[in-house]
């Protein structure tokens, strides 16, 4: 018999969203999207270009599978991550591993800690947050999960009294999506020192560093490094690093040497590796094109402090405010349109149904987005929120 085979409302939040904006479109309405997560428009030229002649290049490896290694683009994980950090790693006892981006070795993280042979539990930054690593696990009948309590009250930074006894891998994600929050140096420091007494792999999903406005912002890299009995790994990609570079799925991974090992076992049996061309054009935009990539992320602060001021003069409450990356986070207003909100979906899908405005939303919070240009939409925004008529309490 033809029929799915997976449980019903299986679908998660950016599915939902991605179905109720199509649906919204069909009726005729007029968006104002503000749910969008990644960068409008092409990549940097000078990657584009890099890429480009890569393509055209005659070189074999260029056009061959890569697998765990990237002989068309030689020490290509090195470079990538070390372009990221403020800290010399030549010496320190780390190995490297190229990714086709981060969200398919999500789901490889709890495998290399042997969740296919016996029971692993998963600590993640996904409630509220990007929720794919809790997906993952969902999919893994040996891997249990539980979200670290993050919240405008602890600066959605958890502590490390909240990490459960018998947790085999902490997933976390800094800067944050959707907080915008940053893992400072001694706030890792506590973390790496916790995880290493109790024999816990910690993972970094560090997509936005690149995108950090704030000081305090660090790697995990450059300070697991100082923890020698500690097992980690971080990863990096272009996806938001060159502009729009969400479809060119290339990056990096740094760890410590028994993790990466882990990895790309696991890795090495199920992938084969990213694009080269893609490699070679992201590689020379980051080493060569800095001017572009530091006004790209000056335009998303920008526009961040733009958008922050029009919707607190329209009544919303900031939950925190973002120290990187391209997101803004809200309280959910308790009433809207006249009528109470029950919940932050309840709101969300009544503005996109009302007035258009699309945001997405997680428990307690509603997430906006400034990947668009929001100057061009500023007017048609507060208009919005006026016929809204937010309140709270």
């Amino acid at each position: 018999m033809q029929r799915s085979r997976l449980p019903a409302g299986g679908a998660n939040v950016f599915q939902k969203i991605r179905q109720k904006r199509t649906d919204a479109l069909a009726q005729g309405l007029s968006l104002l999207d503000l749910s969008i997560g990644e960068p409008k428009g092409a990549a940097l030229l000078s990657a584009r270009q890099a890429a480009q002649a890569a393509v055209m290049s005659e070189d074999e490896a260029m056009h061959a599978y890569q697998y765990n290694e990237s002989p068309a683009v030689p020490d290509f994980s090195r470079r990538f991550v070390t372009a990221h950090l403020r800290r010399d790693l030549s010496d320190a006892a780390v190995d490297y591993v190229p990714i086709p981006g981060i969200k398919p070795i999500l789901g490889l993280l709890p495998l290399a800690c042997g969740c296919a042979q016996q029971p692993v539990t998963v600590a993640t930054t996904t409630k509220p947050g990007y929720p794919i690593p809790a997906n993952w696990c969902d999919y893994h009948v040996h891997a249990t999960h539980y979200a670290l309590p993050l919240s405008s009250e602890n600066g959605f930074r958890f502590s490390t009294a909240d990490i459960q006894p018998g947790t085999d891998l902490i997933m976390v994600n800094y800067p944050h999506n959707p907080s915008g929050q940053v893992a400072s140096v001694d706030w890792l420091r506590d973390l790496c020192q916790h995880c290493s007494d109790h024999d816990i792999r910690l993972f970094n999903d560090a997509a936005y560093f690149a995108l950090s406005h704030d000081n305090d912002s660090a790697t995990l890299a450059e300070i697991a490094i100082d923890f020698p009995d500690l097992s980690w790994c971080e990863a990096y990609t272009a996806a938001k690093l060159i502009g729009n570079g969400t479809g060119w799925h290339v990056g990096a991974m740094i760890g410590s040497p028994d993790f990466i090992a882990d990895v790309k076992e696991v890795k090495g049996k199920t992938d084969a590796g990213f694009v080269a061309p893609m490699a070679a054009g992201v590689i020379t935009a980051l080493e060569t094109d800095q001017v572009n990539i530091d006004a790209m992320r000056e335009t998303y602060r920008s526009r961040l402090t733009l958008l922050m001021d029009l919707m607190k003069d329209c009544g919303m409450r900031l939950a925190i405010e973002p120290k990187a990356g391209f997101y803004t986070l809200w309280e959910t207003p308790t009433h809207a349109f006249g009528k109470p909100m029950p919940d932050a979906e309840a709101f969300n899908f009544a503005m996109i149904e009302t007035v258009g405005v699309v945001g997405v939303h997680f428990p307690g919070y509603v997430r906006y987005a400034v990947c668009a240009d929001v100057a061009a939409m500023a007017d048609d925004l507060r208009a919005a929120f006026a016929k809204a008529k937010v309140t709270y309490g």
